[in-house]
């Protein structure tokens, strides 16, 4: 049997990944197509509530959905003034996860740009985060955050010195194909120098792209292209380490995509019946905290009764047409989705319509693009995707659905780690174990 440490794991996440991008050759992910020849694959993943990157991802490396993770949006709730802060910190995560895991099996560990990793457990390890600009006229800096944040803390420099040359103007920015590419070329570096067992990467352009043009669009079918080359550039990695054989890659997503015409904006309906008041936050009584298709509900005193009632009533009130474009959820349908148990109630939406967070102007406005965040059994179209091959794999398989809890335990089996999860390790697309 090969030694704990000559077993790998590459878990690479595109952000937005839908199963036609693997499915349908149109979409030109040649390389992902390639392995999946050789693997098994998903035809879809039915992702956590809501449908967002940072309860999603966090529920790929913990296998237990956000009720009990603890990470239940991508932003904390903030009635009093949106700051642009994200959960970035590992400490916010309240259950074991692969990390922690991996550690205590001994195996050495790497994470480029995944959520909610900073402080994490990982031993190489460049996290997601933004230092938020402190006055007016200040940016907000990628740059200078992965310089305090990586651990250890030369490894920054280290990657810019040896893989991707000096991050500048524009290194760390969305609008740029290049934001991709580096994090393959830094976790492809980290792999050939550290050849770490477990190595997690997000990659998000995929994702920013459907937000601005929808579920297609030339900008969409470049990013997906552009996810394609930096995975090939980690697999190459992987080759020129000298551990393929040894390493099993899996290739999945945090939430499918919808196009959207319509905004509905919750929080101006609280404003009309007096729950919520934009001119004095500090008197707030309830809030909706919207995350794309979904918005839950706040109440500044959970047990106030009173309140919960005024906006029950305002959404029973609501035109015939506008009821239709969403679904409510009570506290008892929110706890079966094992969304935040905090809500006191929440929304779910329709494709075409996403929420807002305004409580000014009209409770409809326009919108265009795409978004996700709705509800994950409401339709395919929110689910993501999942490819596996290489070693450990059953070449061939295809699973009709498979749950984002999933992925933990599999990669746990991979790697003979210890990890209680509420996933299914589906023991058909293991390869069987040579004597």
């Amino acid at each position: 049997m090969a030694h704990a440490q000559e077993k790998h794991v590459v878990l690479l996440s595109i952000d937005g990944l839908r199963p036609e991008f693997y499915m349908d050759p149109s979409w030109g992910m040649v390389n992902v197509r390639n392995g999946m020849k050789t693997g098994s694959y998903a035809q879809g993943v039915r992702g956590s509530f809501p449908t967002v990157t940072y309860p999603s991802h966090t529920t790929i490396v913990t296998g237990v959905l956000p009720a009990k993770h603890g990470i239940y949006y991508n932003t904390p709730v903030e009635p009093l003034g949106i700051t642009g802060k994200w959960f970035w910190y590992y400490k916010d995560i309240k259950v074991p996860t692969l990390w922690t895991a991996a550690k205590e099996a001994g195996l050495t560990t790497a994470g480029v740009s995944w959520p909610v990793t900073v402080g994490a457990p990982i031993d190489y390890n460049l996290p997601e985060y933004v230092i938020l600009p402190k006055g007016k006229g200040e940016k907000s800096d990628e740059i200078k955050a992965l310089y305090d944040e990586s651990n250890p803390k030369s490894l920054f420099q280290e990657v810019q010195d040896n893989a991707i040359g000096k991050f500048g103007e524009f290194g760390a920015s969305f609008d740029f194909y290049n934001s991709d590419q580096n994090k393959a070329r830094m976790a492809a570096y980290i792999v050939r120098k550290y050849k770490p067992a477990f190595l997690a990467v997000h990659i998000a352009l995929t994702d920013h792209f459907e937000h601005e043009q929808g579920r297609d669009g030339d900008k969409v079918r470049s990013a997906v292209e552009g996810a394609d080359v930096a995975i090939k550039t980690i697999m190459d990695a992987v080759q020129v380490a000298g551990i393929r054989e040894n390493t099993t890659f899996i290739i999945t997503g945090d939430h499918g995509f919808v196009d959207i015409h319509t905004l509905f904006n919750p929080n101006v309906m609280l404003a009309k019946i007096g729950l919520y008041d934009d001119a004095n936050k500090e008197n707030w009584k309830a809030y909706f905290q919207g995350s794309g298709g979904s918005a839950f509900l706040h109440l500044r005193d959970p047990k106030d009764k009173a309140s919960l009632e005024k906006v029950n009533k305002a959404l029973a009130d609501l035109p015939d047409g506008v009821k239709k474009l969403f679904h409510v959820l009570d506290k008892k349908q929110l706890a079966e989705a094992q969304g935040d148990p905090n809500a006191a109630l929440a929304l779910a939406a329709y494709q075409g319509i996403s929420f807002g967070s305004t409580a000014t102007g009209e409770l409809l406005t326009a919108v265009k693009g795409g978004t996700h965040g709705y509800l994950p059994t409401d339709f395919k179209e929110i689910q993501t995707g999942f490819v596996a091959f290489g070693r450990g794999i059953r070449p061939g398989i295809v699973l009709p659905l498979i749950g984002q809890e999933d992925i933990a335990p599999l990669i746990a089996n991979l790697l003979g780690l210890n990890l209680k999860t509420d996933g299914v390790l589906y023991p058909g697309i293991l390869a069987p174990v040579k004597k």
